[in-house]
C-alpha cells in the first residue's frame, strides 16, 4: 500500500498553516496528491418547527460567518500549496465529520488534528474524531497542531494478534517502509 492521496482536514475555527503545512510535508514524503477539506454546518439551536424571520436571519448570518471563514482558509491553502497542481481545494456548508468521510472516498490517508478549543464539542463547526475514524473508511493520523515534520524514523508497534491490529499495521505499512528501525 502506497499514499497516493492525501486529505487534511481544516477546522473553521482554528489556524490551518500550521496543519498544512504538516499535510504538505508528509504528502511531499509520499509523492501524493494533497486534498484540504473545510466544513461547517450552519445552525440557529432552535427546533425545525420554531421558524421565523428571526430564526431566518440567524442562519443567513451564520452562513455568511461560515463562507467568510472558509474563504480565508482557502486563501491560507493556495498560499501553502502555491501553484502545486496537485493540491486541491474542497468545503462544503455540512457536517464536518460527514464532509469529510465524504471526501475521504478520495484519500489513501486523511490528517487532522485536535478540535480548535472555541469548537470543541460543537460538531457543526469540527470533526467529531471517534466518528471520524469509524466512518472514513480510511487510515486517520491526528497530528499536533504544533508539529511541523513527520520523520518517522524509529517507530513502535504496539501488538495484540487481531483485525484490528493487522489492519493498523497495513495502513501504516507506507510509514513503516520509510522507518530506519521499527
Amino acid at each position: 500500500m502506497i499514499y497516493t492521496t492525501i486529505l487534511v482536514q481544516l477546522d473553521i475555527d482554528a489556524p490551518a498553516t500550521p496543519r498544512l503545512i504538516f499535510a504538505r510535508q508528509v504528502a511531499r514524503q509520499f509523492e501524493a496528491d494533497l486534498i484540504a477539506v473545510a466544513a461547517a454546518e450552519p445552525s440557529a439551536l432552535v427546533s425545525p418547527s420554531e421558524s421565523s424571520p428571526a430564526v431566518a436571519e440567524v442562519l443567513r448570518h451564520r452562513t455568511l460567518e461560515i463562507e467568510d471563514r472558509i474563504s480565508k482558509l482557502k486563501e491560507e491553502f493556495l498560499a501553502i500549496a502555491g501553484d502545486n497542481e496537485r493540491a486541491s481545494w474542497r468545503a462544503e456548508l455540512d457536517d464536518p465529520t460527514r464532509a469529510v468521510a465524504l471526501h475521504a472516498r478520495a484519500a489513501d490517508l486523511v490528517i487532522t488534528g485536535a478540535p480548535a478549543a472555541a469548537a470543541a464539542g460543537d460538531f457543526r463547526r469540527t470533526v467529531d474524531p471517534g466518528a471520524l475514524v469509524l466512518s472514513a473508511g480510511r487510515p486517520v493520523l491526528f497530528a499536533a497542531d504544533d508539529l511541523a515534520s513527520l520523520k518517522g524514523e524509529r517507530i513502535m508497534v504496539a501488538w495484540k494478534d487481531c483485525r484490528e491490529a493487522r489492519r493498523a499495521v497495513v495502513d501504516a505499512m507506507p510509514f513503516l517502509r520509510n522507518a530506519k528501525e521499527v
